[in-house]
């Protein structure tokens, strides 16, 4: 098992905490780590995009000049592709990206990258974070205080001060045991939990 130092909202080390390796200490298989991320950036496209082919663009129903003797090639429509305000090619249409991946796979996705995290040194572990009133300048002085500018927080449970104070730090992402995912893991400079947040994660993933 892994131990790590548990630092308290000051940056000063009170402690230390076993990390479970059925969560923090198994295998990393950079497939399945590469799979989820691929899959939740493809689930987040909205597939909106559309274009029009040359059936469904306006105008175009005569020909523009008769078939023979121009010294132009011959044409049937002004809303071919190749001519301007035609039609698009192979236009795109509406679709749906997303795929799935199987529970056991978006597991052991995360369970991989919260692994990699601790190899790497970027795992965080904080006693608890706690705040008086919602202010974004206390947040910020706590993530300062852990060295931590651009990083993943999580919490064991939805504290209103702590989640609204980090609210405006573009480089801070909050999250929940239950919400967390590997996307955000591997994106995440650091990633910061609470000791109770290692508790429910290893309870839930392990």
């Amino acid at each position: 098992m892994a131990n790590v130092s548990v630092l308290n909202m000051e940056g000063q080390v009170v402690g230390t905490i076993e990390l479970s390796d059925a969560v923090f200490g198994v295998e990393v298989n950079e497939h399945l780590v590469h799979l989820a991320v691929v899959q939740q950036l493809a689930n987040n496209r909205q597939g909106t995009q559309k274009a029009k082919t040359r059936a469904e663009v306006s105008g175009g129903g005569k020909k523009p000049y008769r078939q023979k003797g121009t010294g132009h090639a011959r044409q049937g429509s002004t809303r071919a592709p190749q001519w301007t305000h035609g039609g698009v090619v192979f236009a795109p249409v509406p679709r749906d990206y997303s795929f799935k991946l199987n529970k056991k796979e978006k597991r052991a996705a995360l369970k991989s990258a919260l692994t990699s995290r601790v190899a790497a040194d970027k795992l965080v572990v904080v006693e608890e974070l706690k705040l008086d009133a919602i202010k974004t300048k206390n947040f910020a002085q706590v993530m300062k205080n852990l060295n931590v500018n651009n990083g993943l927080v999580v919490v064991n449970e939805n504290d209103e001060n702590v989640m609204m104070s980090a609210k405006n730090i573009p480089t801070i992402t909050m999250a929940l045991p239950n919400t967390i995912n590997v996307y955000d893991v591997m994106k995440a400079g650091k990633v910061v939990l609470t000791k109770d947040a290692v508790k429910t994660i290893e309870e839930v993933y392990a």
